[in-house]
């Protein structure tokens, strides 16, 4: 599914000394319903109240409701409404921070006790209630941070902010803009009058009634700052939107992606499991699911050998010094299990791949003309996630990498990364998922985050930025984002209902194989000494992570060639096992996972049964098909094809696989293909 097209932004100018709301009302543009303006943006790419009045004429652009900054604009005014009906309900309550987030919004409260179910559908009512009576988001500044004290003295979180952040320019606080301490009122439609109101920088939609669909969906703990340290908090979560239609169509996608949740359909098809005993995070495979996680290696093995990646091998834990060296410790260090004592010495569990790769590399002369060198492996590693990020197979603390590295000279740079790109795409694309775009992660003036030259980095930026912009994707810019080394392309996919994964990574890194690090060389052809530029490269990122994805893109139907079980023989009566026996067993022969039940229940029963565990190919067989030498093929989608002779549906099946086709089977794609003969 496509991302949906972003309306064209209606440019306009805000007479100086009038507000952005009249330019918005004498250009005809609609104030209402999901293509109604709700804020503007400046020339400076901020956002504005249409209650704003520049002192000159300023040209802006209109942004609409249905829009992602007007809704984000809507979420954080819900938001707000949210704030407003808990402390109508529970005057005791303290705020926090109330931030939109992606599809929705969330806020923070300390409260006397946990919310219930049946709280947050009277925090929802009185939500409604205030949305009817069109109460006007009215912005104020105020005068000083001594002003601010006074007016917030009964809200000791706000007043932290206030007192720590205000005027700083401080991304983890939302709730203070540079420059000014501002508040929003909420005002009576009738009398004007202030009857709520928060610190906050804004922009917020004109009334109450410009949020027009919203819904409450949770609450859970929280802390303060996000700091286990700070106090307890209760968090409150929503979604708002444009119009109830997409309010609707984002119920519908929570409630199909529940349908597709892989942790539910990883134990209904007995694929994986998370046994208490071993640990948070830490799956086993059983036996279908090893069946995935085998052919997904076997084949990702094979295409990385034939794109020119040796493939090699390293262990799970090292001495502690080499994560020093290689950079991790201390810039990673979170991230990975305390040490363990052995030899006298520190060891830690491996969180990456790339520093062995290295010592590879180093372990004799390399020269230019091993150039590109690239190794791969399915290296294990272990990370020290937080348990409240833990989720199912996409995050866990110990998943393996296809990890690779290539070493190239600088002047290879942009080619292997191409290379590297299109082997990706390509890769996803062999497993369904093909549509893409890009994110190009770049580093921020954090100095203990990041290492190495102002220079280094430009340089290594324009090359990936070059490569992802020559690929024709779409390319998100996310500052700060980058890896403590380098800077790297990301590959976003979109699933079947249009959600997007992170998935590949492309990273460039000039730090490890310098002198300071690991002292890579390679002998250039005048005989000089040079450093050479490693390129680090996952396709799947992981191979949990990745099955946990492909589950739910396919609802755990999965292709034919990646199903544990391809084939199921289901008898019409015991009298004709032996028939489909043998079919199963040219099918086995041919390399198909095929099975035959034999159990005790009645035919449709077992129809019902394998439907149920998304078998691609069941193969029917009465006294006609025994007669004729034929079976019967049932499909997932219920349809059937009657009477195919048995080397035919042999044929069909083994050429369905080993085409590696993604699409389910059907009786109208199996009667195109005897058609086509």
């Amino acid at each position: 599914m496509a991302a949906p097209a972003v309306p064209a932004a209606p440019r306009l100018t805000v007479t100086g000394g009038t507000t952005a709301g009249t330019a918005v009302r004498e250009a005809g543009l609609p104030g209402k319903d999901e293509d109604g303006v709700v804020v503007v943006r400046d020339g400076g790419g901020q956002l504005r109240d249409l209650s704003w009045t520049p002192d000159v004429d300023t040209d802006v652009e209109a942004v609409a409701a249905n829009t992602p900054d007007g809704r984000m604009v809507i979420r954080h005014s819900a938001a707000h409404v949210a704030a407003q009906a808990v402390q109508q309900l529970f005057p005791e309550a303290k705020l926090g921070i109330g931030p939109p987030i992606t599809d929705g919004f969330y806020y923070d409260f300390a409260l006397e006790r946990p919310l219930t179910p049946e709280d947050l559908a009277a925090v929802e009512k009185r939500m409604k209630q205030i949305v009817k009576g069109a109460q006007r988001f009215s912005r104020r500044e105020l005068a000083s941070v001594e002003a601010a004290e006074a007016e917030l003295a009964d809200e000791p979180f706000k007043l932290e902010l206030v007192r720590d952040k205000s005027g700083a320019d401080d991304p983890e606080v939302m709730e203070i803009g540079p420059g000014a301490l501002t508040v929003y009122d909420n005002l009576d439609p009738r009398t004007g009058e202030a009857v709520w109101g928060d610190l906050c920088r804004g922009p917020h939609v004109p009334t109450t009634k410009h949020i027009p669909a919203f819904a409450l969906t949770r609450s859970s703990a929280a802390y303060w700052r996000g700091d286990q340290a700070n106090a307890s908090l209760q968090r409150v979560y929503g979604t708002a939107w444009e119009s109830q239609e997409a309010l609707d169509a984002h119920k519908e996608l929570l409630a199909e992606a529940e349908r597709r949740d892989h942790r539910r359909l990883g134990t209904e098809l007995d694929l994986f499991s998370f046994p208490d005993e071993i640990g948070s995070g830490l799956p086993v495979f059983h036996p279908r699911g090893g069946v995935i996680k085998r052919e997904m290696e076997d084949y990702v093995r094979r295409r990385h050998i034939e794109e020119g990646f040796d493939y090699v091998g390293t262990p799970h834990i090292a001495k502690e010094p080499l994560f020093h060296t290689s950079g991790h410790l201390p810039y990673y260090g979170e991230g990975m299990f305390p040490a363990m004592q052995l030899d006298g010495g520190p060891y830690r569990l491996k969180a990456m791949n790339c520093p062995m790769h290295n010592l590879i590399y180093r372990s004799r002369g390399r020269s230019y003309r091993e150039l590109p060198l690239r190794f791969f492996e399915f290296g294990h590693v272990y990370r020290n996630e937080k348990s409240g990020v833990i989720h199912g197979l996409t995050r866990v603390r110990g998943f393996a990498q296809d990890d690779s590295h290539s070493y190239v000279t600088p002047e290879q740079a942009p080619d292997e990364i191409k290379h590297l790109l299109d082997f990706v795409l390509s890769l996803l694309r062999d497993f369904g998922m093909d549509d893409f775009y890009l994110e190009l992660s770049t580093r921020d003036d954090r100095p203990d985050k990041f290492i190495g030259s102002d220079e280094d980095w430009a340089a290594a930026t324009e090359v990936l930025e070059d490569v992802a912009t020559a690929s024709g994707l779409e390319l998100v810019p996310d500052p700060g984002g980058a890896a403590y080394y380098g800077p790297k392309i990301s590959v976003q996919a979109r699933d079947a209902i249009g959600r997007t994964w992170q998935m590949s990574t492309i990273q460039y890194d000039f730090n490890q194989p310098s002198p300071e690090r690991f002292n890579l060389e390679y002998v250039a052809s005048d005989g000089t000494r040079q450093q050479p530029v490693m390129i680090h490269s996952a396709k799947f990122g992981s191979i949990e992570r990745f099955m946990g994805v492909l589950v739910e893109h396919y609802a755990g139907a999965f292709p034919a060639w990646l199903a544990p079980v391809q084939v199921v023989g289901i008898p019409v009566a015991a009298d004709y096992g032996d028939h489909l026996e043998a079919v199963a067993r040219e099918l086995k022969a041919a390399g198909i996972r095929a099975e035959v039940d034999h159990s005790d229940d009645r035919m449709q029963k077992k129809i019902r049964t394998h439907t149920t565990q998304k078998v691609p190919f069941m193969l029917l067989a009465g006294e006609r098909d025994v007669e004729a030498g034929a079976v019967s093929f049932r499909f997932r989608d219920g349809t059937q094809v009657n009477g195919v002779p048995v080397a035919q549906a042999v044929a069909t099946i083994v050429g369905w696989v080993a085409r590696r086709e993604n699409a389910s089977p059907t009786a109208e794609l199996l009667a195109e293909l005897v058609q086509a003969g």
